[in-house]
């Protein structure tokens, strides 16, 4: 095989890079079941537009998935990541942030702290202030 038919196309890079990084914190919460699956490949799909439109927004890609299958958790399911840090109060979800940015993060406003990375809910025990 030669060089040429290793060519990655950096937008399909991008859209599967946050398909993993978003089944991951699914799975971490083990919520990564078959219909839950489907709403990340929805949105997959529907940022592969997007981001054919506007190739320079593929960094923030991660980030978008991630609030649109919070998004679609919280229409058919309920909160999503819930917050492991505000153990006391009201149970909450995390935010994204930045909102459009990249290297997205899970945070919990309330506390002001960085949860984990998008990607990385399996490490939510450790978290930090912003």
């Amino acid at each position: 095989m030669d060089d040429a038919n290793l060519d990655v196309n950096p937008l399909e890079l991008a859209l599967h890079g946050a398909r993993a990084l978003v089944l991951a914190d699914l799975a971490a919460d083990d919520v990564a079941r078959p219909d839950v699956v489907s709403l990340v490949e929805e949105s997959v799909s529907h940022r592969r537009w997007w981001v054919e439109q506007w190739p320079e927004g593929a960094s923030y890609v991660t980030g978008l998935v991630a609030q649109d299958v919070q998004d679609a958790l919280l229409e058919r399911y309920g909160r999503w990541p819930l917050c492991p840090v505000c153990t006391e109060t009201e149970p909450h979800a995390l935010d994204v942030d930045p909102e459009l940015g990249p290297d997205p993060r899970w945070v919990c406003a309330e506390a002001g702290v960085v949860v984990a990375a998008v990607g990385a809910l399996d490490t939510a025990g450790r978290a930090e202030t912003p």
